[in-house]
């Protein structure tokens, strides 16, 4: 699972309350310059990794913010989680924020644009204009993606967004599966007598 977003987003701050790993986290932007990989250990002996992938920018896809390098680090993740500040810290909007990083991801490789999607509206405990969690809901709704109020401080909301990053894993361990056990049409044509 990736963790993308905006520098600042919360990213590190998610990975370090959800695994062992332990980013440097600080408040100013791209302090992440390496992804960070960390184990989340969910009940019944359930595990997957999630990678804290740095801060993407508007011009990720042409190598802007190092966004090549960044980029490509997401082209093994299964699932992506959109980590999106909601807090009116940052002066932006946090729907064109989404947006934003989608489109990177689009104009990057369409195989990542392509991949299962999870939107998170981070920092709820700063939030002071709640018009702003909703328009992101709204928007997450429309693009048929589930969305979680979180808060990588406190924790609030963190265990069910853990639980759809796991139906979302697990969906793709499926599809994965199914993939490769379809007889391959090319050779079963190239083996039927003609006549």
């Amino acid at each position: 699972m990736g963790l993308v977003g905006f520098p600042n987003a919360g990213k590190s701050t998610l990975i370090a309350r959800i695994s062992a790993a332990r980013p440097k986290i600080a408040d100013y932007p791209f302090t992440t310059l390496t992804p960070n990989l960390g184990v989340v250990r969910l009940s019944d002996d359930r595990s997957f990794v999630v990678a804290d992938v740095p801060g993407l920018i508007e011009g990720a896809h042409r190598g802007l913010g190092l966004g090549h390098q960044f980029l490509r680090h997401l082209e093994r993740t299964k699932v992506l989680i959109h980590l999106v500040d909601v807090s009116s810290a940052t002066g932006r909007d946090p729907v064109v924020d989404l947006d934003t990083i989608r489109q990177e991801l689009e104009l990057y490789q369409p195989t990542l644009a392509a991949k299962p999607q999870i939107v998170a509206a981070n920092k709820i405990d700063a939030l002071d204009d709640e018009e702003r969690p909703a328009a992101l809901a709204v928007r997450a709704r429309a693009l048929g993606l589930p969305f979680f109020r979180i808060s990588g401080v406190t924790g609030a909301g963190i265990p069910e967004l853990l639980e759809a990053a796991w139906r979302e894993l697990a969906a793709a361990h499926e599809m994965a599966e199914a993939a490769v056990d379809l007889p391959d049409s090319r050779n079963h044509e190239a083996s039927v007598p003609v006549r």
